[in-house]
């Protein structure tokens, strides 16, 4: 495991020990699910490739049909979270300009006037 694994985990293991009883079993119900619906998807993977399969090669199809799917939903994770932070640098920087500006007459504030639905752009 890597220490950002071990770290998550560990932070995951501690946030587990501090939640309510209600909410971890709503947790458990949840991860029941999505290992329900991962389970169909592997056996609809099986069934799709055509391969008909004994016992302990199914178990192990299926076992690297999860790996793989983890491996291929933390990529995507993280390519979304790094275009989210792209895409929101701008965002910010314009937010920050709007916010700090100052009125130049006795009108309204910068955050009490309305904002433009388009960024940069005044009413």
């Amino acid at each position: 495991m890597s220490p950002d694994d071990r770290q998550r985990f560990r932070s995951n293991a501690e946030r587990w020990l501090r939640m309510a009883p209600e909410e971890q079993r709503a947790l458990r119900n949840q991860e029941s699910l999505r290992r329900q619906r991962i389970r169909r998807e592997a056996d609809a993977a099986i069934e799709q490739s055509g391969l008909h399969l004994e016992a302990e090669k199914r178990e192990l199809y299926e076992r690297r049909y999860l790996q793989e799917r983890r491996r291929i939903e933390r990529g995507l994770r993280q390519e979304l979270e790094e275009k989210r932070r792209r895409e929101l640098a701008p965002v910010m920087e314009n937010l920050k300009k709007e916010f700090s500006e100052q009125p130049k007459t006795g009108g309204p504030s910068a955050a009490a006037a309305p904002s433009s639905p388009t960024p940069g752009k005044q009413r």
